[in-house]
């Protein structure tokens, strides 16, 4: 791993290189170019790594296609899920760039055969359509193909330029990081856009940690609208010693926020066969039912958007949301994300979810399925966070923490909304590591803290509608300036006195004139 400076100095190089390359090309509609081709190259250098497992006599990117026997390729793909030849690989590939006539239609080739490759093997679905949306035919990158040409050989040779040193030693690191750095600056500048498909790192970080709270193992990890992977990923990162035993499982109904998680989990050293990512409406076509219980359920889903609810009579009779009696409102989803997530955790797990805030207090089929979640003691805890942590939005959102092992008929509310909770950084504000462990370390010991944490009995939640909007039960800090009525009645009796003792004073002055 390197150094911050090192790592900083990397983001930087990146960042430049993405806003110097797509010249008039709106980054958003750019990002796929460039986070494409850092894909390209990491597992051209993953898998060439591999090939040559150590043995510096052998360098594969200079070696003839021709060498490569079936045998050869068979053994990588069933190991790393596709094959790569060296003709095909990124350095070869960028070297001849800019002197490429047929760059864009070469790249297309290659995109296809690297995908193609794993046709036929237990790989083929976590393979397939990875470079979908690196469209090399595209009006954006030109209108004509030397201009196509140009633009991708602009982008090549720029991360070509870029030094992610020694591949055993921090690669994996170095392009992990680069690849998230991208995706959330991209995401940043994007505004609401980008916020749909990117959860901040920071409050991915307080997330995978609720999810995973004292849990030695995991047996696997689920996000139900996975977005980029970045939940996920963190649960990863912050647990490196934990066994996540049978890996990563996602669903996202975005195609290329689908595809966009499938890479980060590549180049975060996670092979196919430890993750599942699969395309499609997780509501009206959910998968892994054959995969669940999860240990640990991790999720930011799309806040108070349509679904089709009760105009799908089936969907009452479903596993999923049969218990609650009642589907969420058609216009508001929320809920069913959350009764989703519940259906699929186990009875040791967790599950934290960010969701919108106006869930926890409205009527409705929205307080009946609180009813139901509160009476089966389901509700561990709900933090509310502070506003604009995420982007596109200065909603302040709620995390709701989900549990089938509470050993309390109560629920516990963290108000984490005030000052001492973020930073302002920017236009946004940010949980550091010490806010996460002060929130981390409340909701660990359950514990009564005045003005930000108080767990209540679920009978006194059933006396107040089920309602389950923190506010209503931390009562908030008064920060007004406080006033002693009695010296204030002194200071005005006694200005007043000044007042009379002034006017007395400029009369005689006027009469003492006017004489």
């Amino acid at each position: 791993m390197t150094s911050t400076s090192q790592q900083q100095e990397l983001r930087n190089k990146i960042w430049k290189i993405a806003n110097e390359v797509r010249g008039s090309v709106d980054g958003w509609d750019f990002k796929q170019f460039v986070l494409g081709t850092l894909f390209y190259r990491f597992i051209s250098e993953n898998f060439t790594n591999y090939i040559e497992g150590g043995d510096e006599s052998i360098d594969y990117s200079k070696l003839s296609d021709d060498v490569i026997t079936p045998e050869i390729k068979d053994d990588a793909i069933k190991t790393k899920g596709y094959f790569i030849y060296p003709s095909q690989l990124f350095v070869n590939v960028a070297k001849t760039a800019n002197t490429n006539p047929n760059l864009n239609t070469d790249l297309k080739a290659i995109f296809d055969a690297i995908e193609s490759s794993a046709n036929g093997y237990p790989s083929e679905q976590d393979i397939k359509g990875l470079f979908a949306d690196f469209d090399t035919t595209s009006t954006r990158l030109g209108n004509t193909v030397e201009g196509k040409n140009s633009r991708l050989a602009a982008v090549l040779k720029g991360v070509e330029e870029l030094n992610f040193g020694n591949f055993e030693e921090s690669q994996i690191d170095l392009f992990g990081d680069a690849y998230e750095y991208l995706i959330n600056n991209y995401a940043a500048n994007a505004g609401k856009s980008g916020g749909e498909f990117f959860t901040p790192q920071h409050v991915s970080k307080l997330i995978a940690q609720l999810a995973m709270h004292k849990q030695e193992k995991v047996n696997k990890i689920y996000d139900p609208a996975a977005g980029s992977g970045s939940l996920l990923l963190q649960a990863k990162k912050h647990f490196e010693n934990h066994i996540i035993e049978e890996g990563f499982y996602g669903q996202e109904v975005n195609h290329t926020t689908y595809n966009l998680a499938r890479m980060n989990m590549f180049l975060h050293n996670i092979n196919y066969d430890k993750f599942n990512i699969v395309l499609g409406n997780t509501l009206t076509d959910p998968h892994f039912g054959d995969e669940k219980p999860f240990d640990a359920i991790v999720s930011n889903p799309p806040y108070s958007i349509k679904w089709i609810g009760d105009d799908d009579p089936t969907l009452i009779i479903d596993d999923r949301f049969a218990p609650a009696g009642v589907l969420a409102p058609k216009s508001k989803a929320d809920f069913a994300f959350v009764l989703h997530a519940l259906s699929y955790l186990s009875s040791k797990g967790r599950a934290a979810i960010v969701c919108f805030p106006g869930i926890f207090y409205r009527g409705g089929a929205e307080q009946k399925i609180r009813k139901y979640l509160v009476e089966n003691n389901f509700v561990e805890t709900i933090i509310s966070l502070a506003p604009n942590l995420f982007y596109g939005t200065p909603i302040a959102v709620t995390i709701l923490v989900l549990s089938k092992h509470k050993t309390e008929n109560k629920t516990q509310f963290i108000d984490a909304s005030g000052e001492e909770f973020f930073k302002k950084v920017t236009n946004n504000n940010v949980l550091t590591d010490k806010h996460i462990e002060r929130i981390m370390a409340i909701f660990d010991s359950k514990a009564d803290v005045e003005y930000i944490a108080k767990s209540i009995d679920n009978f006194k939640i059933a006396e107040n509608d089920y309602n389950l909007s923190v506010s209503s039960y931390v009562e908030a800090k008064d920060t007004r300036e406080k006033f002693d009525i009695m010296d204030l009645n002194n200071e005005v009796s006694k200005t007043v006195v000044r007042i009379d003792k002034l006017r007395a004073e400029i009369e005689f002055i006027i009469k003492e004139i006017e004489a």
